[in-house]
């Protein structure tokens, strides 16, 4: 009698790649690379842009896309009737990383339900509606991240507002920053409906006529100095980027893990769970968008680390992270996670897509 086939190949492998390369990373950046060694084997190779990227404190940020990553391929490898386990080998600053990644096939073991949002998955910077969570969707969201991990949710009008102004004082540290110009002047694609590798114009969250202004202003960091400080440059895309989103939406919640990350596992673990929650929010017909600054700032003021030459934005993260840590009742040494908003909207008719499989290949 015939054996069985094998659901383990190197097709296989792609098909479950060409899935997981939907994944989040902060600005698009995908900072990974895929090496298949054997029909049941493959590595990642991970990188991080903290030497780019104000955001990427100490390569967290791309350590939690790789643990997104992770968790994309293990949901898609379920539905090839695979499971899969990891291992990370890395220099001693994390920078860069092999994960190998070993599949064994299941017969018996059921899909990840997860599976069916993974390309569906985007995010909404625009206002969303007010209707509120259902009793269904807000304990899907507590649940999702799994143990190790608590939820927050805020959902009230006086919690969105104190978030709103929250956000909108995240912003102003965001957008006078010259350290952070550099990230916001190569991240957005110009003129574009959808973009492989950066952010595109349409899905940026301003009105026509901010995104051109943006463009303009953009081109130097003496244009953005001079706007700001003459012409209120910060105001508009502030009200539009920040504060209306922050008011208009179902929810913002936090990610908080019980026990500090310390080590790089830690890290992409806290990944994985970001992403269970963002597919489970779209799996109940929602949509989310990171609010990732506060927590980064967060981190900065934590560790007494200098992300500007300036030493007042070291200052305002500092009031920052003490009116977070007061708006959702933690202490100072609480660990956040995640942070974002969610609600129900029409979908975005623009969004970031992802570089080929091809030329993710090495």
């Amino acid at each position: 009698m015939a054996g069985r086939s094998s659901k383990l190949s190197r097709e296989t492998l792609l098909r479950v790649l060409d899935r997981a390369r939907w994944a989040p990373s902060g600005d698009n950046t995908q900072p990974w690379r895929f090496q298949i060694i054997a029909d049941d084997k493959l590595i990642v190779h991970g990188h991080d842009t903290r030497d780019e990227i104000l955001y990427d404190f100490d390569g967290h940020a791309s350590h939690m896309a790789h643990g997104a990553l992770l968790e994309t391929i293990r949901i898609a490898a379920s539905a090839e009737g695979l499971v899969m386990e990891w291992y990370a080998e890395s220099d001693i600053e994390w920078r860069q990383i092999k994960y190998m990644v070993q599949f064994v096939e299941a017969p018996e073991f059921s899909p990840d339900p997860l599976h069916l949002c993974i390309e569906t998955r985007t995010v909404q910077r625009r206002p969303m509606r007010l209707t509120p969570l259902s009793v269904a969707q807000r304990q899907a969201l507590l649940d999702a991240p799994g143990d190790g991990y608590l939820v927050q949710l805020f959902e009230s009008f006086s919690d969105r507002k104190k978030i709103a102004e929250l956000l909108w004082d995240s912003a102003y540290i965001r957008l006078t920053c010259p350290e952070a110009f550099q990230v916001h002047q190569s991240i957005i694609e110009w003129g574009a409906r959808f973009s492989k590798d950066r952010i595109p114009e349409e899905a940026v969250g301003v009105d026509r006529l901010t995104a051109v202004l943006m463009r303009w202003v953009m081109q130097s960091w003496g244009r953005v100095e001079f706007f700001n400080r003459y012409l209120l440059g910060t105001f508009s895309p502030r009200i539009q980027l920040d504060y209306l989103p922050a008011l208009f939406c179902a929810a913002h919640l936090l990610i908080r893990p019980k026990v500090p990350p310390v080590c790089l596992e830690d890290w992409v673990n806290l990944g994985a769970a970001m992403q269970r929650v963002w597919l489970t929010a779209t799996q109940k017909e929602m949509y989310l968008q990171p609010e990732m600054t506060p927590v980064i700032f967060r981190w900065y003021a934590q560790t007494g680390c200098q992300f500007s030459s300036n030493p007042r934005f070291a200052e305002r993260a500092s009031a920052l992270s003490k009116n977070f840590e007061c708006i959702v009742n933690a202490i100072e040494t609480s660990p956040f996670g995640f942070f974002g908003r969610v609600g129900i909207s029409v979908a975005p008719i623009s969004r970031s897509i992802r570089l080929e499989l091809e030329q993710l290949m090495c």
